[in-house]
């Protein structure tokens, strides 16, 4: 029998000082599902994101893949788009992609070959010589995400993957995404535009401290496997059983798509 990919974050906290970032928070993706983390400023996902990737530690709680906790050749593993995106400003775009391919294992040949297909996937094509500096910020994040992509992720961790994007940018990388996703691809992505995600995602999970102009009913709490948080203040992020909220306008939400049936309430 085929189990399906899942990445768990299970009862996860992170505090910096007296601060609490992330408070026990518990959620799970599975493959085929495009799930996205919504939230102010400040509520904690960067650093849930860096708890999966490992660049921070845990203060307590665990993150699983296919039920095992994530060790290193797991996370290499992961496609990461950070928020501060990060690549080298005088290097050459497709050089840039095949030395981070070849970073992920591959061979130098499939790097290249992984590199051009996803520039031309991106319209960058006539772009593959450009230092990387000399491309607008649009496409300069479009080479990021292609960066996550080249090397055939089994995860995709995306940090605030849409700011800054024009209209058209945006469908393109939402379209990229879906494929990943349809293709059985975890795929997590963070953003603080809640219509960005109720278009793209068929799934919410209602804040349950506050609501703003929400018909739904928020999670009584009861629904344990998927309780957890994202800082203990207004708008708290909650995870709750599968709620089918696609209206929902909490401050804080979770939401998932998935590329196939929902399972039902746990």
């Amino acid at each position: 029998m085929t189990v399906d990919r899942v990445l768990e974050i299970d009862g996860v906290s992170k505090r910096y000082g007296e601060t609490v970032a992330v408070d026990g928070l518990t959620f799970e993706i599975r493959a085929g599902e495009l799930f996205g983390f919504v939230g102010r400023n400040g509520a904690g996902k960067t650093t849930t994101m860096r708890v999966v990737l490992g660049v921070l530690n845990a203060d307590a709680g665990e993150v699983r893949w296919d039920g095992n906790p994530l060790d290193f050749e797991a996370r290499r593993r992961i496609g990461y788009m950070p928020e501060e995106r990060g690549l080298y400003p005088k290097m050459r775009v497709a050089e840039q992609l095949s030395y981070l391919g070849e970073l992920h294992g591959m061979t130098g040949a499939d790097a290249h070959s992984g590199a051009l297909g996803w520039l031309d996937r991106f319209g960058l094509a006539d772009r593959r010589n450009s230092e990387l500096q000399a491309l607008s910020l649009g496409n300069q994040q479009r080479v990021q995400l292609a960066a996550a992509l080249v090397f055939g992720p089994n995860v995709l961790v995306l940090d605030e993957p849409f700011a800054g994007l024009d209209p058209v940018a945006v469908d393109v990388m939402a379209g990229v995404l879906r494929e990943r996703a349809d293709a059985g691809v975890p795929v997590i992505f963070s953003s603080h535009e809640l219509e960005l995600v109720e278009r793209l995602c068929d799934r919410a999970r209602p804040d349950a401290d506050e609501y703003s102009g929400s018909r739904h009913r928020p999670a009584s709490g009861n629904e344990g496997s998927r309780n957890g948080h994202l800082a203990p203040r207004r708008g708290r992020w909650e995870f709750a059983a599968e709620i089918p909220t696609p209206h929902a306008k909490s401050l804080a939400t979770a939401a998932t798509r998935s590329s196939r049936p929902s399972r039902g309430m746990s």
